[in-house]
């Protein structure tokens, strides 16, 4: 498109042909030669000016002036761009024409602020990322859209009137915009935390521990509004109950380091209360040191052993502890193959494992039999073939 010449001054030869070149395309476009799209183009004007209330040549002029406002605005933006582009600044994608608008720290905009109260607020499924080693919310930006679009958001605009009010020439992506506009929530995509780093990489073979759910997370240049990007808050609300902690913390060390200034009776209790509580711990490894002493004297008297309170040290809750009160030690009847020691197979116990390998319906009479001629009385084996017998077979 040719640029419109300043005001008070005639167009150059260079934006004439410029200017002739597009009003021939565009007649071209609809079929026309350039006189008759010259003479529709009038009579568009003129229609225009009607509907304006003003006059032709009054109607020019301003169209003239709002081309020139806008080529300045552009101009200004573009400047602006290359001067955040050069400071690294992130940049927000603004209006219909897709213009960038560098974001420069500073307070940040009431009607913004409003936005970003009214969602901490709400639950947008929020969960935990790694940005510049400290935790963040991160959360994805349809779930925002849909707050701001839900009949909790009109019912807000009335009570708090700096909430911007979702129109056509407002919707609600310019109303999210204004989260990265005034550095509340900014845009980010996942990153892989050992970017930059001078060690070799990690093989394939021994894949790198990481929480589940836990991405770390770089700021992207360009913020974009998409329903599937994702934004962290840089916004953390209100800070009363981090203050109210960091006041509690601080009492508790000026109470503990003003303590010889405490009255005498407060630090008479105290000391009480001290002793009482070393003669517990005293009280709980002598109970230790006894439970210990019964069970060697029981567990050669009365086998396999008794124990004074069996889940004192297990894994359960404190009243469980002390429940029950006595109980006998637990045996492991079936060892485990590792720790059975291996035993020379006999040429009886050969021949009973060939006999129920290779006739699977013989009656089990011959394991009583032989068990009997032993003097052991009857005992119970497992006719199975095992794999070790087969393998020493």
């Amino acid at each position: 498109m040719a640029t419109p010449p300043p005001p008070n001054q005639q167009p150059s030869p260079q934006q004439i042909a410029a200017m002739q070149q597009q009003i021939t395309q565009e007649a071209q476009k609809r079929g026309m030669t350039p006189q008759q799209f010259q003479a529709w183009q009038r009579q568009q004007i003129e229609a225009d000016a009607k509907k304006a209330g003003l006059s032709v040549d009054q109607y020019i002029n301003q169209l003239k002036q709002q081309a020139l406002q806008n080529h300045q605005r552009q101009q200004q933006l573009a400047q602006q761009q290359q001067a955040a582009q050069q400071s690294g600044q992130p940049q927000v994608q603004q209006g219909q024409a897709g213009q960038q608008v560098p974001i420069t720290p500073g307070a940040p905009d009431p009607k913004g602020l409003a936005v970003a109260k009214w969602l901490r607020s709400h639950d947008l499924k929020t969960r935990t990322c790694i940005l510049n080693g400290q935790r963040k919310d991160m959360f994805r930006v349809k779930r925002a859209l849909r707050a701001l679009q839900s009949p909790a958001y009109a019912a807000a605009l009335k009570k708090n009137p700096l909430l911007p009010t979702i129109t056509a020439q407002t919707p609600v992506t310019e109303v999210f915009k204004l989260l990265p506009l005034s550095l509340l929530a900014l845009r980010v995509s996942k990153a892989d935390p050992h970017e930059g780093h001078n060690h070799a990489p990690t093989p394939a073979k021994k894949p790198q521990k990481r929480t589940k759910g836990l991405w770390h997370v770089k700021i992207e240049q360009q913020q974009e509004v998409s329903e599937d990007l994702h934004y962290v808050w840089l916004y953390e609300g209100p800070q009363w109950r981090q203050k109210l902690y960091a006041g509690g913390a601080l009492a508790a060390i000026m109470a503990v380091v003003m303590f010889p200034l405490w009255p005498i009776k407060l630090r008479i209790g105290v000391w009480y209360l001290s002793m009482g509580m070393l003669g517990l711990i005293g009280l709980f490894f002598a109970m230790a040191i006894f439970r210990l002493l019964l069970f060697c004297a029981t567990v050669f008297t009365v086998k396999p052993g008794l124990w004074l309170y069996p889940n004192l040290f297990e894994d359960v809750g404190f009243f469980d502890s002390f429940r029950p009160v006595w109980g006998w030690q637990e045996t492991n009847k079936k060892k485990s193959k590792k720790s059975r020691p291996s035993k020379p197979a006999t040429s009886t116990d050969a021949a009973a494992a060939t006999t129920t390998t290779s006739t699977p319906s013989s009656p089990p009479a011959t394991t009583s039999t032989s068990s009997k001629s032993n003097g052991n009385g009857p005992r119970k084996r497992d006719l199975t073939p095992r794999v070790e017998e087969v393998e020493e077979d």
